[in-house]
């Protein structure tokens, strides 16, 4: 079904033209005082000039063609030419129904078909996950979702480091403890072992202390990078222990990945296109887009619209090098080549905008996408503690992502513990999945580009904008609808009977909303919107069960009327926190 504000406007506009005027003036908002009405239109106001003529009199005129609307109950004219108006019950009534019966509660698929990818995450192999990596992670997993949910086709690449220093580091830190390791031999002719000479602990540490050593000791250093050069290119014993910290990485990220729901279609990194590299440096070579400057090979991309300074993009360093820069056009190459897409989106830190500009704007001037093809930068704000700077751990350094995971479980079982009787196991159980909503619920509430505070106590909370207080509202229908049955009634074949009251009224236009808000937070990247509905929902709901006897009404067919709406606001409530990425028990 279209949506609301089409149905509205194509109504008004009907009005309009009915009384002499243009019908492109119909165009119907939300209301800015809800005090006063539910939706408004000031075509009156622009009209005005146009028709020389009194706001308020074409404003009048048009309400009066509204007289008997089955869309509009109210349709008032007011100083200086406002259009105040309300929806009718009926009118709204048949938008429930369609939503409660059609798919995907009547959201209408999208004018075109996008394949899209999405480039989230961008772990470095070698490194444990720190906090830096949520947001990433929560961010285009959600982006993904709802692009799905809208029609589109959706490619999750996890784009892995796993082709710079820090494997090298991690050889050398490795090659000092233990020496005699067959992968050192360069001679050696031989299988390499199967399992890997270390755990992801150790690997862990190895990094952490050869990371530490190579900035205090340039020599150290010289090695990691002569290391980092032999597994790049090819030497065996490298090579084999690059595949030993891949696949020990790996493993490591795709389970701390999945304590947050998150999942990637392809575990791609920069060592994939490796061998792509010299065929696309030879191109640009060749066709006269990249020439050498103070040693290294450039790409101009300055624009003559540029208002500030934008750099070459360097493609080969004086030493003939690869960059960031070169895997990641040598990555737009590779997936043009492989899925054709028609949008790639990256989920970056919102502080790499201008190298995103320098290699979009490379890519397209040397035609390594398609004319129509969209690069998109989604830039993302820090997660911040409470001074306001990047969030630290009590001691002052970067916590480790599986770290905040523990301790934001621990506090939510500590809540879910208080005052409820509930057996140790479900306790857990129940604790882990609210904790997911707490992070995912306290980062994706926040518009991507902007910095937050992190509040454990606040984003916790079981009150206010909260993915607690969220599914707390998910779990207080479930019980009510299991009440309901356990009494004798079904939840299928529910019939809807208009809005009797305004709370029950106001629940249904928050309803309505749906197919309104999810194609606005797919075409937007905006998953703050879909946490913006479900809040301004879980209120709406929360006010109409405060006010409204629903099991203990008598009338038989007002109380299966408001089952049904229950049922809708579940159904939809739980789609919602579906695209942001977690789920409701069954009881808190």
């Amino acid at each position: 079904m279209k949506k609301i504000l089409e149905q509205l406007s194509e109504e008004m506009g009907k009005a309009f033209e009915a009384a002499g005027y243009d019908g492109a003036l119909g165009k119907v908002t939300m209301s800015n005082r809800p005090d006063l009405c539910e939706y408004q239109c000031n075509g009156a106001m622009a009209g005005a000039k146009r028709y020389k003529k009194a706001p308020i009199a074409i404003a009048g005129d048009v309400a009066g063609q509204l007289r008997g609307s089955a869309v509009f109950c109210q349709a008032e004219a007011v100083a200086p030419g406002f259009l105040n108006l309300k929806l009718s019950e009926e009118y709204l009534l048949q938008m429930v129904k369609a939503m409660a019966s059609e798919p995907k509660f009547g959201m209408e698929p999208p004018e075109r078909h996008k394949k899209i990818i999405i480039d989230y995450g961008g772990a470095n192999v070698a490194k444990p996950l720190h906090v830096g990596h949520i947001r990433p992670a929560v961010i285009g997993e959600s982006i993904k979702r709802i692009c799905r949910y809208v029609g589109h086709e959706v490619i999750g690449d996890a784009h892995l480091g796993d082709w710079g220093l820090q494997m090298g580091l991690v050889i050398t830190g490795l090659q000092d403890i233990q020496p005699d390791l067959v992968y050192f031999d360069e001679s050696y002719q031989g299988e390499y072992p199967k399992e890997a000479p270390f755990t992801i602990s150790q690997l862990a540490e190895l990094y952490t202390a050869a990371s530490a050593k190579s900035k205090e000791d340039p020599a150290y250093k010289a090695r990691a990078m002569e290391a980092t050069f032999k597994f790049q290119n090819g030497v065996r014993g490298y090579r084999a222990l690059w595949q030993h910290i891949m696949d020990v990485s790996v493993e490591d990220l795709k389970k701390n990945y999945a304590s947050l729901n998150v999942e990637f279609d392809l575990w791609k990194g920069e060592s994939d296109v490796r061998d792509l590299i010299p065929e696309m440096v030879d191109y640009m070579k060749t066709n006269g887009y990249a020439y050498i400057s103070e040693g290294a090979l450039v790409v101009d991309v300055k624009e003559e619209t540029d208002t500030k300074e934008i750099p070459p993009c360097m493609i080969l360093k004086s030493d003939g090098a690869a960059l960031y820069n070169t895997t990641d056009l040598a990555t737009i190459l590779e997936r043009m080549r492989l899925y054709h897409p028609d949008e790639i989106i990256y989920v970056v830190d919102k502080r790499q905008e201008l190298y995103f500009e320098q290699v979009f704007r490379c890519a397209r001037k040397t035609k390594l996408v398609e004319p129509e093809t969209e690069l998109r930068f989604l830039g993302f704000g820090t997660m911040n503690g409470a001074d306001g700077k990047p969030f630290k751990t009590r001691d002052g350094g970067v916590m480790r992502l599986e770290a905040l995971i523990r301790e934001t479980r621990e506090e939510m079982y500590k809540k879910i513990r208080e005052g409820r009787e509930m057996p140790e196991e479900e306790a857990r159980s129940v604790a882990d999945q609210v904790a997911v909503s707490a992070l995912k619920y306290g980062d994706l509430s926040n518009q991507a580009s902007k910095d937050y505070v992190f509040d454990i106590d606040r984003f916790t909370s079981f009150e206010g904008d909260t993915g607690p207080y969220i599914l707390y509202t998910i779990v207080r229908i479930k019980s009510i609808l299991g009440r309901f049955e356990e009494q004798g009634g079904s939840l299928e074949d529910l019939a809807f009977l208009p809005a009797c009251g305004e709370a029950e009224k106001a629940l249904e236009m928050a309803l309505v909303q749906f197919n309104t808000m999810i194609p606005t937070a797919a075409e937007e990247a905006a998953p703050h919107k879909v946490c913006a509905y479900i809040y301004d929902l879980a209120n709406a709901f929360n006010h109409f069960y405060h006010e409204t006897r629903i099991l203990g009404e008598e009338d038989e067919g007002r109380r299966n009327s408001l089952v049904a709406l229950l049922k809708l606001t579940k159904d939809v409530l739980e789609t919602c926190v579906g695209l942001l990425g977690f789920e409701a028990p069954d009881r808190m």
